[in-house]
């Protein structure tokens, strides 16, 4: 007799949480990523900033589930899903049948309209984005070096971030750790700490989920290290070397993206309904309106918490929708009716920058110094692999006690614009 095949698309933490969690079931479970390896994003901004390594928040998927017997890896992108005649179609014309689907593909960079923007301000959601940005900043210090035309250097030496959310944050007050301390005495022609980094957001706070005293906090942290805040400020326009905010034009040739999301195309596959994001409007079960094997999770999925506000695109949020899913799965296995998924808020963070963070942890509130062991502790704890920890326990310390950025390496090429 067959057992049942779930297929999990996607090696995020929804899809991987998900796996993970059939692990001792009488399954099949086939996990499709288009990567090899699941990236955990919530440091990916250190790998941009220089201070860890690709392969310090990355490991293969299959290395993590090679102790599931049940558990194939596929590497493949998916080009649709036939929730008709039960199947993911892969863009390569292959396809793979399934019972049950778990779908978790994420999201991806949003630039409102304006995707020309793309290549001149680079996102931050892969490997491949972070290295792109990191080579962006540390060749403007090279190039800076090196040019004569003050106007010219002052463009050089000025870092545009535009949105205000965690990633925006936690970019704006690396930048200026790099300039303010790492880099301070390494050139002999230019004062990196002379550099020049605006955060752009075109509201009026930044960190919006927070609490105000939180928020407040952050903002003082940020421009203790230097960090200029510009609210109420959309950007207009983005060309080569320049940025429009405010009815004001902003000479940089270094701006990062950090303003918005969309929604991976494989939602809107499903032919059902889609949020303004292009989220896909899932039941309370987690599954797809009329399609009860059809589970979406994590950033993919748009629904509403107990307190009526869309659930974040969070790790939490993905993890737990991740093994609810499974919970589920296994019910619809039994023939026992799904129960609606309750999101457990375990708290928000972000970090500002050495020894300074802000942690909402429902009726605990922290900041500094405080938060940020906090933040490390968290961090650290959900990294998958002891190896992975123990060296980005390294790489902090020593970027502690040394201000130094450990992987100060520009690679790869300029990319046509």
């Amino acid at each position: 007799m067959s057992v049942p095949h779930v297929v999990i698309l996607g090696g995020g933490f929804g899809g991987l949480y998900a796996a993970r969690a059939l692990k001792r079931e009488r399954v099949a479970v086939t996990v499709v990523d288009r990567r090899n390896h699941h990236l955990f994003q919530p440091l990916l901004y250190q790998v941009a900033m220089a201070a860890l390594s690709p392969g310090d928040i990355a490991s293969p998927i299959r290395w993590i589930v090679r102790k599931q017997r049940n558990v194939d890896v596929l590497l493949g992108d998916v080009r649709q899903i036939d929730t008709t005649a039960r199947l993911v179609r892969l863009e390569d014309g292959s396809d793979i049948p399934y019972d049950f689907l778990i779908v978790a593909t994420g999201t991806t960079h949003a630039y409102f309209g304006h995707d020309e923007w793309r290549t001149l301000a680079p996102g931050l959601k892969t490997l491949d984005d972070a290295l792109e940005i990191r080579r962006r900043v540390l060749l403007a210090f090279e190039r800076a070096e090196r040019e004569n035309d003050l106007a010219r250097r002052r463009a050089l030496l000025t870092f545009v971030v535009i949105g205000g959310g965690p990633t925006g944050v936690e970019m704006a007050g690396a930048l200026a750790e790099i300039a303010k301390k790492s880099l301070a005495r390494d050139f002999r022609h230019i004062d990196p700490r002379s550099s020049r980094i605006v955060l752009v957001e075109a509201g009026q706070t930044l960190l919006a989920a927070f609490p105000a005293s939180l928020r407040a906090a952050a903002q003082r942290d940020l421009e203790r290290l230097g960090v200029e805040l510009r609210f109420g400020s959309p950007v207009t326009a983005v060309h080569p070397g320049r940025v429009e905010t405010g009815g004001e034009w902003l000479h940089a040739e270094t701006v990062i993206w950090a303003a918005g999301v969309a929604a991976s195309p494989v939602g809107a596959t499903l032919g059902v309904r889609l949020d303004r994001a292009g989220r896909v409007l899932v039941t309370p079960e987690l599954c797809v309106p009329g399609h009860p094997d059809v589970f979406v999770v994590g950033d993919l999925a748009a629904l509403n918490g107990a307190d009526g506000k869309p659930l974040p695109g969070v790790a939490q949020v993905a993890i737990q929708m991740g093994q609810h899913a499974v919970r589920n799965i296994l019910r619809a296995i039994e023939r026992q009716p799904l129960r609606p998924f309750v999101y457990r808020d375990l708290g928000n963070m972000a970090t500002i920058g050495r020894a300074s963070a802000v942690a909402d942890l429902g009726r605990v509130r922290l900041t500094g110094y405080v938060a940020w062991l906090a933040w490390l502790f968290v961090h650290l704890l959900n990294l998958i692999g002891f190896r992975n920890r123990l060296v980005v326990m390294l790489q902090w310390a020593w970027a502690y006690f040394s201000y130094q950025r450990a992987v100060r390496l520009i690679t790869g090429s300029d990319r046509p614009t």
